[in-house]
């Protein structure tokens, strides 16, 4: 094997993808950005699967080629850009604006937002240190570098980019009573109030979160993103608003859209 791998095979393409697995050999291989493999959505499969405006790989070249898709304010080009959790997909011709976020099965949805929400995202820190000169930066989880942050930002804090200027205009400390959402974990896509933090020395802190029917889970600290305070979150939510329903649940609600409709 001569350098990286530049196929991906249909069988081993991330399952939220939802791809079928007869309708070819291969799945786009995300070309290397600011998500990692496993935890992205190409734009290719974007446009192509989830909007449906293109019938094909070519049909989404041509339309990437005239520079009408923007990611995070910035137009891309690349078929397998990996766009990931909380980035902007605008399309300024139809005048739409996404945002990437998970639904409780753990998929990107496909998440509208208004112009205004668009300019801004939400951005994790995963580190904070000195760098070259002693000044001091973030890093967030989308890759970005950030230098002379406000000095209580630390790591597992939340900021939010202004994506025009990429600058830190707010940020939220990881602490109980903030809102987060899972990123990762069986509990993916859920949405909570934080309620307690373990810590494990040498192994994985816990964090206890409570959703908005009552409920509490756990999970790993670095599957946790605080998206708001207690007020409120700073970005709107999807339709399930982050609410995990038992089966029982779902198949009710099934039920009585079905009965609504026979009805209707």
């Amino acid at each position: 094997a001569r350098g990286p791998k530049k196929h991906m095979k249909r069988l081993n393409a991330p399952k939220h993808w939802m791809l079928d697995k007869l309708t070819g050999t291969y799945a786009p291989k995300p070309s290397s950005g600011p998500h990692k493999q496993r935890e992205c959505l190409p734009l290719i499969v974007f446009l192509r699967n989830r909007l449906k405006y293109a019938l094909n790989g070519r049909e989404v070249r041509n339309i990437l080629m005239q520079r009408l898709v923007k990611v995070d304010g910035k137009v891309r080009t690349d078929s397998t850009f990996p766009a990931g959790y909380l980035d902007v997909i605008s399309i300024e011709k139809t005048d739409e604006h996404f945002r990437l976020v998970f639904d409780v099965k753990g998929r990107f949805t496909v998440h509208r937002i208004s112009e205004e929400e668009s300019k801004f995202k939400l951005g994790k820190v995963r580190r904070c240190q000195l760098g070259a000169g002693g000044i001091p930066f973030v890093v967030t989880h989308d890759g970005r570098t950030i230098r002379y942050p406000d000095p209580l930002i630390k790591v597992n804090d939340t900021v939010k980019i202004d994506l025009e200027s990429g600058k830190i205009t707010d940020f939220v400390k990881f602490e109980v009573g903030n809102i987060a959402m899972i990123t990762g974990g069986r509990n993916i896509g859920r949405v909570g109030v934080i309620t307690s933090r373990e810590r494990h020395l040498g192994g994985f802190d816990i964090v206890h979160v409570k959703d908005a029917k009552e409920r509490s889970f756990a999970t790993r600290q670095s599957n946790v993103f605080v998206i708001g305070t207690s007020q409120g979150p700073w970005v709107s939510l999807p339709k399930d608003k982050g609410i995990k329903l038992t089966i029982a649940e779902e198949r009710d609600a099934r039920r009585e859209k079905a009965a609504a409709e026979v009805s209707a």
